[in-house]
């Protein structure tokens, strides 16, 4: 069934990490990728080249549900943060759905958790998607985001290099809305 959706991409399979596809008609270029399992060191590899099967067919707008996830390792999340890079040059962006609290703990853990667009239910998930589509590329400025030292809430307006009022740390905040320590 999901080869029907991306030519070739049931052709390996792993039994740790089951993705289902789920095309949105209503958002071009729009999937979501139910993910079952865990994913791992081993597993990792697997992941990535299913995800970039997706990517090579012109899904930059990616859902990952991932209510049947039950862990993610270090190596996983990396996966997760070179969807994000592969999508945004072409205008596109990743949604997480449905996180478990304990893999939620890791994207904390290391850092992640504000680099990833986090929402509660597949609806949020596809209006993020159709409200950018509709306003045309209005890029990620002004940006909410928090600290990722001090979890306390900034506003950027424009790319560049700030400290958090609250603990000081100097963050720097690219062009694509990224942001980073230094």
């Amino acid at each position: 069934m999901n080869n029907d959706i991306v030519p070739g991409f049931d052709d390996d399979k792993d039994d740790s990490l089951k993705i289902r596809l789920q095309k949105i008609d209503d958002v071009p270029g729009c999937l979501v990728l139910y993910l079952t399992g865990y994913i791992d060191t081993y597993n990792s590899n697997y992941f990535q080249k299913r995800v970039a099967r997706t990517i090579d067919s012109d899904y930059t707008r990616l859902i990952f549900h991932c209510g049947g996830l039950n862990y993610v390792s270090s190596t996983g999340i990396g996966s997760f943060t070179a969807f994000l890079k592969a999508v945004k040059p072409r205008g596109g962006d990743l949604v997480l759905l449905e996180i478990q609290p304990k893999v939620y703990e890791v994207f904390q853990l290391l850092g992640f958790s504000q680099f990833f667009n986090i929402k509660e239910n597949l609806d949020e998930s596809v209006a993020f998607f159709s409200d950018k589509g509709e306003a045309g590329q209005a890029g990620p400025f002004p940006k909410i985001f928090k600290c990722p030292i001090c979890s306390k809430k900034l506003k950027a307006t424009r790319s560049g290099r700030f400290r958090c009022s609250e603990c000081k740390t100097i963050l720097a905040i690219d062009n694509a809305g990224q942001v980073f320590l230094g």
